[in-house]
Parts: structure tokens; C-alpha cells; sequence
């Protein structure tokens, strides 16, 4: 039974930095993905970055790349989502969740919400 809770979200100005955390548990290898999504009110929910926990490959879309890192623990089942220079577009409910992955390969391109198969319940983000 897989299952993900964030933390980290909160409030921030504008050019700050704030930095979520997604602790997995219920996967018995390492052969998953884990993204990181966002949706503002009124809009669709986009995907922000995703790794590849196994080889650690990862994606970004492109409104955070240079600003947004994720990463993997080294001894914890969990990913990091390190934001920085944050601007109020970026304000909005962040939701963690996990696809099985057969290899790196899939994490290098977009992945759609739809491929992810668990997910988190969020946690609020606002950067005014």
C-alpha cells in the first residue's frame, strides 16, 4: 500500500526560497517516480518536476527550471523539492505523487498526471 504525505509548504515573498518534502512509503524497490505537480485555482494542474528514485534522472518543466531542484534522499524514502526565487506564479497547492517506473528513461521526458498512480494530499505554497 503505497502512500505519500508532504510537508514544507507555506508563505513566502516574492524571491524567496521554500523547500517541500515527500516522504514515500510501500514500495518494496526502487523502481518509481516521483513528481511534483501544482494547481492554482481555476487553472489545470501542471506538472512541475519529476526523478527517477532507481538512477535519480529527472525533468523539469520549463517556467522552473534554474529555480527548482529536486532530489532524493540518500537514507530516506523521500524526494526534496528545494524552490527558489520564488514569484507569485508559482503560488498554489503542491501534491507529491508516485508512477511505476521500469527505468530512467521515462523520467527524462514529460510524464502526465495520469501516469502517476498514488498521490499525496498536498500542501499550500503562496509566494506574494
Amino acid at each position: 500500500h503505497v502512500q505519500l504525505v508532504e510537508s514544507g509548504g507555506g508563505s513566502v515573498q516574492a524571491g524567496g526560497s521554500l523547500k517541500l518534502s515527500c516522504v514515500v512509503t510501500g514500495y518494496s524497490d526502487a523502481n518509481y517516480c516521483i513528481g511534483w505537480f501544482r494547481q492554482s485555482p481555476g487553472k489545470e494542474r501542471e506538472g512541475v518536476a519529476h526523478i527517477y528514485v532507481n538512477g535519480g534522472m529527472t525533468y523539469y518543466t520549463e517556467s522552473v527550471k534554474g529555480r527548482f531542484t529536486i532530489s532524493r534522499h540518500n537514507t530516506e524514502n523521500a524526494v526534496d523539492l528545494q524552490m527558489d526565487s520564488l514569484n507569485p506564479e508559482d503560488t498554489g497547492m503542491y501534491s507529491c505523487a508516485a508512477a511505476d517506473c521500469v527505468n530512467g528513461l521515462q523520467a527524462l521526458t514529460v510524464m502526465t498526471k495520469n501516469e502517476f498512480k498514488y498521490w499525496g494530499q498536498g500542501t499550500q505554497v503562496t509566494v506574494s
